[in-house]
């Protein structure tokens, strides 16, 4: 399948590109490119071969819902300039 600059013309004005008419050809030869390479892809037997992903997976893992507070609160508190009563101290932004 090969594209006229017509058709390549009407992809960029779906695509919202605005394309100059030097431009114009080089965007026709890649385009052809991509679409020999398609045609390639189709031509290769996929009949046995298994997907390896898609509707087919089987279900992730989930762990438990369980609702903790981590207990690290002086590792996490570490690393702040200034605490007070083990939360973090921020300067006042609203005046």
């Amino acid at each position: 399948m090969s594209l006229d600059k017509e058709t390549v013309k009407r992809i960029a004005t779906l695509a919202r590109l605005k394309l100059s008419d030097e431009r114009m050809g080089p965007m026709q030869q890649d385009l052809n490119h991509i679409l020999t390479f398609i045609d390639q892809l189709n031509e290769v037997e996929t009949k046995d071969v298994t997907p390896m992903a898609g509707v087919n997976t089987p279900a992730m893992p989930f762990r438990k819902d369980v609702v903790n507070d981590g207990d690290i609160v002086e590792q996490v508190l570490a690393n702040a300039p200034e605490v007070a009563c083990n939360m973090f101290v921020v300067p006042k932004v609203v005046e």
